[in-house]
């Protein structure tokens, strides 16, 4: 499917995402080193900590008022909420004694925004795509998140350390272009909206969440998703660390690569590969059956998070990063598309809120591998790490295609023809 072809509000979706992610990347990674600098460590953590839970019970509430409202509604308020949250930001840093209360309000304000839209944002995928040109669209859309989190990690590391001020000026100019955008070019398309079934807001939000708790294939198919996610978070908790401590530096001339720097390639050789070949991959893909090359993809990338684990050669932590990016992009693209496929046509946002605990839940196991790698040696982490990945693997694939409901199968045959 060409550019020119997707539909209008695939086009702004894909454009708005690409730039509101560019925006958080240029910043989000500096803030825990901002807070810790102004008020100090144990501040900032607990401080970033109360956020991540914000964050959470956010995208949770978007997920239902997604589903309930119209979702161009949703986003201009989520979207004007947050460019008026980066205006207070950048206006705080203005006084020589910068307004750190004020500038950590409106994070915090900020983080709640971001996480209330985007459910809704995840949901217009689905609205304006069929079964058939989904995997497709969520290729190019991964393809898009590296890429902005790429160039938005790059603008961070060059403008925010002495160009501060300058750097959240355009980033606010960015992210005020947004409600624009989708007041102009966002359509309202006409999908089926949910009943509300209770009178007291609280229970039919609770209410919504049990329909999908309640659908077994759909819950194996997430928390399959939070085992293997938890694979590639590890690289920046147990792994990164394994390596600061471990790793015996190599010199390429005069240059020293020591363990963080090590880090830093591997993390720089995957977004570099997604970059590169999401599409040459997905092309390939296609000509095969889906459910064999999901199984492929997961195969692959178990293998290598398995070996980098505990691997502590240069030439062996590339190769098996090699071999694990390569799976991600074969597996991400079809799991994306089932997924969306299972989400009824009414609780998409609620569903794809749901989808989104993944990550939380990725990110949570993957920062207990780092107290569990105190007691554990490399290899043993190796082997934790592959029975979780095995986990994972069984769970997501029996989701998506052996523990389908036949009323999922019955839907997706409707879609198909379509």
């Amino acid at each position: 499917m060409k550019w020119k072809e997707y539909p209008q509000n695939i086009k702004v979706r894909l454009i708005t995402s690409f730039f509101n992610r560019a925006i958080s990347s240029a910043v989000m990674p500096f803030m825990a080193l901002f807070f810790a600098q102004h008020k100090g460590a144990i501040w900032a953590g607990i401080f970033l900590g109360i956020n991540v839970f914000i964050g959470f019970l956010s995208n949770l509430i978007g997920g239902y008022i997604s589903d309930r409202f119209h979702r161009k509604t949703v986003l201009l308020f989520t979207s004007a909420s947050s460019s008026l949250m980066f205006g207070l930001m950048t206006i705080s840093l203005i006084p020589e004694q910068k307004w750190i209360m004020l500038f950590a309000v409106s994070y915090m304000m900020f983080m709640a925004s971001s996480s209330l839209g985007r459910p809704a944002m995840q949901a217009i995928i689905i609205d304006s795509t069929t079964a058939e040109n989904r995997k497709g669209v969520y290729a190019l859309d991964y393809w898009l998140v590296n890429l902005s989190m790429a160039i938005g990690t790059a603008l961070g590391g060059l403008f925010y350390v002495h160009h501060q001020l300058a750097l959240f000026i355009i980033l606010t100019l960015v992210s005020a272009s947004l409600p624009i955008v989708y007041l102009i070019w966002l359509q309202d398309s006409s999908v089926k909206q949910l009943a509300k079934t209770h009178q007291n807001i609280f229970l039919d939000l609770a209410n919504n969440y049990k329909v999908a708790l309640q659908d077994k294939p759909f819950v194996m198919a997430v928390v399959g998703g939070m085992c293997i996610y938890a694979a590639e978070f590890s690289l920046n908790s147990y792994i990164g660390v394994r390596l600061a401590e471990e790793f015996r530096a190599v010199y390429v001339g005069g240059f020293e690569i020591a363990g963080v720097r090590m880090l830093s390639l591997l993390n720089i050789q995957n977004m570099l590969l997604v970059v590169l070949f999401t599409f040459i991959v997905t092309k390939i893909t296609d000509r095969f059956d889906k459910k064999k090359m999901l199984l492929v993809g997961l195969i692959l990338y178990g293998i290598g998070y398995t070996v980098i684990t505990s691997a502590n050669v240069w030439y062996v932590l590339i190769l098996f990063n090699l071999v694990a990016t390569i799976g991600e992009l074969v597996y991400s693209p079809i799991a994306n598309a089932e997924k969306a496929n299972m989400m009824p046509e009414d609780k998409r946002g609620s569903y794809s809120a749901f989808s989104g605990t993944s990550f939380s839940g990725a990110d949570l196991i993957a920062r207990t591998t780092i107290i569990i790698g105190a007691f554990l040696v490399p290899t043993m982490m190796s082997v934790y790490i592959g029975i979780i990945l095995m986990i994972g693997t069984f769970l997501l694939y029996g989701g998506l295609f052996i523990f389908r409901t036949g009323k999922q199968k019955e839907e997706f045959k409707v879609h198909r023809t379509m």
